[in-house]
């Protein structure tokens, strides 16, 4: 199984695991959360270091 696929399906584990554990409203923050923070740790990347990170990516499909 690659990395990928094991931090997707922990993700997914997790996202239950909350879901049964939280109210609607803070289970929603929670999820949100966890998608923004990847996000803006892309965003504060360099232009020269998203490029590079862009075309590593590219490497790996084919």
């Amino acid at each position: 199984m690659s990395r990928g696929t094991m931090y997707v399906i922990g993700g997914v584990a997790v996202a239950i695991l909350l879901y049964v554990m939280l109210p609607g409203w803070l289970f929603t923050l929670a999820v949100l959360g966890l998608i923004a923070v990847p996000v803006v740790g892309y965003f504060m990347l360099d232009p020269s270091q998203r490029r590079k990170l862009r075309s590593q990516s590219r490497k790996r499909l084919g």
